[in-house]
């Protein structure tokens, strides 16, 4: 019955030596289970036998009551031994199985990765090996279920300590035979298969063993020593003195974890009792030591080796133990005090509401909420009203921890804040406007007669109504300028947006507020950050509007900028209409043709073509060059800007229709020219002292405080009250140092002013000598203004841009000049024809200069109608029939198209085929039909000035553009004979005859 019994329940046999009942009655009374009696509780089994002894607590029986039940039990279990064993051993608690465990001589070796298999302790292993599964399976229901675990060796070269993502586990289970059999440790553990569920194995430590020889490569079969500890005195003072340390150790970490007290009851069920060499291979195993170190356990077979090497692992344990309660600890503390004091501010809001100092966020908020809409009661519209009111309804309903709470508080907060039916007073006074706009921008007289019938029409109706402007031009002629100066002239609120590259429809029309951080659109933003509802809204680059993926911006414009729509303006975010009527807006646009046509089509177009030489120079002298003498600290009397030189900027550096290159330009020179003055010694700052210092062998220093350097006269008696006797005597080799300011006129400077040598170090002090050469240099410099004319430019900018657009005084044989419109304003090109070759049939056309399709299908139009005007003027020239023309447009490098040059080119093929150059001083434009009739071109301003600018006396325009050229200011048409034609025959007789009748503009 007890065979049976302790089979049925035995998980691992294990044998000891035998002992009398008498020394297991003094194991009971050892001091080494008292203490581990103690750190377990209750009733402890002793070592080797089943007797059993109970603890302190208990308190009963008798050492001799002890000592015989222990040696009646020893008797029992001796009987049941000598029944097994023939040998006559003892038995340990388990009752071993048939076969014993240490009749397995051979034994499948299992690669174990991470940690050695301790006796009396379960560990799971994945076997990938498909046939080393099959065969331990096999075994296992054959009752073999034994196998050899064996720890893997580091590959050579490694790290142990170190974590790599190597893929060393897949090339364990790839070895086979020797090479396996060389990565393991040759000391492991007999392991029992206690199950087996798909690949996963639970193994079950029984004893050491050691590897002699390989018996079968695959699956690895290897031959087997069992091995047992090394004879120990178990009295022996030491080894006692180290398991009490071992075993105080352990308890000391048992208590911070109730699972490895679990581990002592588990490990004594399959064990049996503790002696010391399971001590030592308990603490071993239940440490976090590295593998390696718990190898050197498994392979100590001396007692009291095991034991130390088994106080350092639960040592370092208890240390790692330490370290983690005070991570707890502080980590611990930093909770309890964030939730202490969210408790205190919690019990605080509580008191201070019940004393009624303080309300709670959703009443807090409310009253906030109602408090704004409350002044803008009588001007809010009365479902935006009701809207609020709903909201509040809702935002008291819901807790404050919810999303919608959020959603919602932030929907009131724009609800709220917006001005609704709150306008500005504007101011209609025409001369008031007039004036402002004068101020800020020379010319422009169409932008500014428009900005002031809309200010005529507002006063005489007492009330404005919005409107929608597109200024169009080049860059830099003011477009963004002119929006702040109306804003101004009208005393309206200021806001602009730029929608170049917009791709987004949200942007303008705001995001659904289900979306996470949505946000209303640029106007509602607009609103609040003007808080007036008749702002100036400047969209800036409106002809730059992107396309994406979520929408057409310029689509969602349309709503904006029409006045039948935006009366009732709805935002996506707010969703309640929005009266945006009395919104002055003003677009900006370089190219108009990039603006969608419905756009287009609600909008008032002002075109700013650009400005021509005279009126850069007024721009220039007036505001460009007074701006930047501020912006550097210049003042009016230290430099000279020469009309010559500015003519000399525009005309070779500053082309463009606009003045932002002539700025930068202008901002230069003056940036020079500042270097330079600082060079010479120049200070606009007020002096506030002169520093006059002996030389070290006549004594310190003595500092003279001017007072006012202004006045002369107080200046000298300054001078005279504040000087030290000891200067009178000093010699002319004193340094001095005294500051000095070149901004007063020479005639009132300083008499004392002198300054240091700019080329000296500035820590060094000039010599008389010096300072007398450096003040006739500097007087050099500055006794006049630094003057800036033509000859000097280039010092300044560099060298010119633009060479002169005119290449020849008197046009050749087969060159014609022609007016072209560009994005940079007007210019002058020519074009050029010449004869390649002649022969009978070889009449052929051959196009070069990088023209444009337009522009190729305008030139073959122009040899048909040339032909034709040929043959009709002279019939037996057959220059057309019988010669291949080359016709070029200079520069090649710039792309060229469009129909205007039709009537140049027809000019510059006929002037090669009858050998008369045209008329000198001649330009033309005009798109020409096959039939010969002029048709009208745009532009006309911008030609004209390039016109101008190549001193250009002779234009000739399409009849159908005489309205615009008489809309032109009188200074851009001045000194200019201008004729309006309809055919090419009246163009023909301007330019090679010239006794047409003209009519001049």
């Amino acid at each position: 019955m007890l065979r049976a019994a302790a089979a049925a329940t035995a998980v691992l046999p294990s044998r000891f030596a035998a002992a009398p009942a008498v020394v297991v009655a003094e194991e009971v009374r050892s001091p080494l289970l008292r203490v581990w009696g103690a750190l377990r509780g209750g009733r402890v089994s002793t070592l080797g036998r089943r007797a059993r002894f109970c603890s302190n607590s208990s308190g009963s029986g008798s050492d001799s009551e002890a000592a015989a039940a222990a040696a009646a039990e020893a008797k029992a279990e001796d009987a049941v031994a000598a029944e097994g064993e023939a040998d006559g051993k003892t038995s340990s608690a388990i009752v071993p199985t048939s076969p014993r465990p240490e009749d397995y001589l051979t034994v499948i070796a299992l690669p174990l990765p991470h940690r050695p298999l301790f006796p009396g302790f379960f560990m799971p292993i994945y076997v990938k090996d498909q046939k080393l599964l099959q065969t331990l399976v096999e075994n296992h229901k054959r009752s073999v279920p034994y196998a050899g675990a064996f720890l893997v060796k580091d590959e050579e070269g490694t790290d142990p300590n170190i974590v790599t993502n190597s893929d060393s586990e897949k090339s364990i289970d790839d070895l086979k035979g020797n090479e396996l059999l060389k990565r393991l440790h040759e000391v492991g553990t007999l392991a029992q298969i206690t199950s087996i569920q798909g690949d996963q194995i639970v193994l079950l430590g029984h004893r050491r063993l050691r590897i002699t020889e390989m018996v079968q490569e695959d699956p690895l079969t290897v031959k087997v020593d069992h091995l047992k500890e090394k004879p120990y005195n178990k009295d022996d003072d030491v080894i006692k003195a180290t398991s009490f340390e071992v075993i105080s150790t352990l308890r000391d970490v048992l208590k911070t974890s109730s699972l490895w007290k679990d581990h002592v009851q588990t490990y004594t069920q399959h064990m049996g009792d503790f002696n010391y060499p399971r001590l030592a291979d308990f603490g071993a195993a239940i440490s976090g030591a590295n593998k390696l170190l718990c190898q050197e356990v498994l392979e100590e077979l001396d007692v009291y080796n095991r034991l130390k090497l088994t106080l350092e692992l639960v040592k370092k344990e208890m240390e790692i133990s330490k370290l983690q309660q005070s991570i707890a600890k502080a980590i611990e503390e930093k909770i309890s005090g964030d939730q202490r004091r969210y408790l205190l501010n919690e019990q605080l809001k509580a008191i201070k509401k019940e004393l009624g100092l303080e309300t709670d966020d959703k009443t807090a908020l409310s009253a906030k909420f109602r408090e704004r809409i409350e002044a803008k009661k009588e001007k809010c519209p009365p479902h935006v009203l009701q809207v609020i009111e709903e909201e509040l309804t809702k935002l008291q309903l819901l807790e404050a921890s919810s999303s919608e709470f959020n959603v919602t508080r932030n929907y009131l907060d724009w609800l709220t804040v917006l001005p609704w039916g709150n306008y500005s007073n504007e101011n209609f006074d025409v001369h008031h406007a007039q004036q402002i706009l004068d101020e800020d921008h020379y010319g422009l007289s169409d932008v500014k007669e428009r900005i002031l019938e809309f200010i005529a029409v507002g006063k005489l109706r007492g009330t404005s109504q919005g409107k929608i402007i597109c200024l169009s031009g080049p860059p830099g002629v003011g477009k963004t300028s002119i929006g702040r100066s109306i804003a101004r002239a009208l005393d309206r609120k200021f806001y602009r947006f730029s929608v170049g590259g917009l791709a987004d429809v949200a942007e303008i029309k705001g995001h659904r507020r289900t979306y996470v951080g949505a946000m209303p659109g640029k106007m509602v933003q607009c609103l609040k950050s003007v808080g007036t509802s008749n702002p100036l809204v400047l969209i800036d680059e409106i002809d730059k509007l992107g396309r994406g993926h979520s929408g057409d911006p310029a689509s969602a414009l349309l709503e904006l900028l029409d006045p039948e729509q935006n009366v009732n303006f709805l935002d996506h975010y707010l969703d309640v209409p929005i009266d945006l009527s009395k919104v002055l807006f003003v677009c900006t646009a370089n190219v108009i043709e990039m603006i969608p046509n419905p756009l287009l089509d609600r909008m008032e177009i002002i075109a700013i073509a650009g400005y021509i030489t005279d009126e850069k120079m007024h721009i220039a002298r007036d505001y460009l060059e007074k701006n930047t003498r501020e912006a550097c600290g210049i003042k009016p009397e230290q430099v000279e800007v020469t009309d010559a030189a500015l003519l000399s900027l525009i005309e070779n550096y500053c082309r463009e229709a606009g003045v932002r290159n002539l700025q930068k330009q202008i901002e230069k020179i003056y940036r020079k020219i500042a270097l330079q003055l600082v060079r010479q010694g120049v200070s606009n700052e007020p002096a506030q002292e002169v520093v006059i210092e002996e030389s070290s062998d006549r004594g310190s220093a003595n500092k003279v405080k001017n007072e006012n350097l202004e006045d002369p006269d107080t200046e000298n008696a300054t001078l005279a009250n504040n000087t030290d006797p000891a200067l009178e005597e000093a010699s002319e080799s004193d340094v001095l140092k005294k500051t000095v300011d070149h901004d007063v006129h020479p005639a009132e400077a300083p008499k004392q002013a002198v300054l240091t040598d700019p080329a000296l170090s500035t820590d060094k002090l000039c010599t008389l000598e010096d300072m007398e050469g450096a003040k006739e240099e500097a007087a050099d410099k500055t006794d006049g203004k630094v003057v800036i004319d033509s000859s000097n430019l280039g010092d300044y900018v560099g060298k010119p841009v633009f060479q002169a657009e005119r290449i020849y005084e008197q046009t050749p044989v087969g060159v014609v000049m022609g007016l072209a419109w560009t994005a940079m304003g007007g210019s002058t090109l020519y074009i050029e024809t010449t004869k390649v070759e002649e022969g009978d049939g070889k009449g052929a056309l051959v196009l070069t200069g990088q023209l444009g399709d337009v522009m190729k299908e305008s030139a073959q139009i122009a040899h048909t109608v040339g032909r034709a005007i040929l043959l009709d003027k002279d019939p037996d020239n057959l220059f057309f029939a019988n010669s291949k023309v080359h016709l070029h447009v200079p520069a090649g490098s710039t792309p060229k198209d469009g129909p205007s040059a039709g009537c140049t080119m027809i000019t510059s093929m006929l002037s090669l085929a009858m050998g008369k150059p045209v008329k000198k001083d001649i330009a033309m434009t005009g798109e020409v039909t096959l039939t010969g009739r002029i048709l009208p071109i745009g532009g006309v301003k911008e030609k004209t000035i390039a016109a101008r600018r190549s001193a250009v006396k002779t234009i000739i325009f399409p009849a159908a553009n005489k309205r615009d050229f008489d809309e032109l200011a009188p200074n851009v048409k001045e000194g200019l004979e201008v004729h309006f034609v309809d055919t090419y025959n009246e163009i023909f007789d301007l330019a090679f005859q010239g006794d047409t009748e003209t009519e001049r503009s």
